[in-house]
């Protein structure tokens, strides 16, 4: 038997206790990047989804489609995309309500 050994997590950004003010700046934009970079590929992925969806029903309806399951597949696929960003913008809601109610 083969066993892999298990990598130990890196972090994203260094801890802000140890960082100075400008280095803190830096790791909150990024750390804002990375979210918006995460958020703007699930839109994109939506776009992507809905424009095949769009296209398999223009085909379907102008009798060009040979595969009626493509059309089914494509709106099953841009169903799946909505749902997955519209659950990503709640918990990022939630997240972000917790913090504000959060006492320091």
């Amino acid at each position: 038997m083969n066993f892999q050994s298990i990598n130990p997590i890196e972090k994203l950004w260094s801890s802000p206790l140890t960082a100075d003010s400008t280095e803190k700046s830096n790791e909150s934009q990024a750390a804002g990047s990375l979210f918006s970079d995460v958020f703007q590929s699930l839109l994109d992925n939506v776009k992507e989804t809905d424009a095949a969806k769009n296209e398999k029903e223009y085909l379907l309806a102008t009798g060009q489609l040979d595969n009626p399951a493509e059309m089914t597949i494509a709106s099953s696929q841009y169903e799946a995309s909505v749902a997955l960003l519209v659950q990503v913008r709640n918990k990022a809601l939630d997240a972000y309500n917790e913090l504000i109610r959060m006492s320091v």
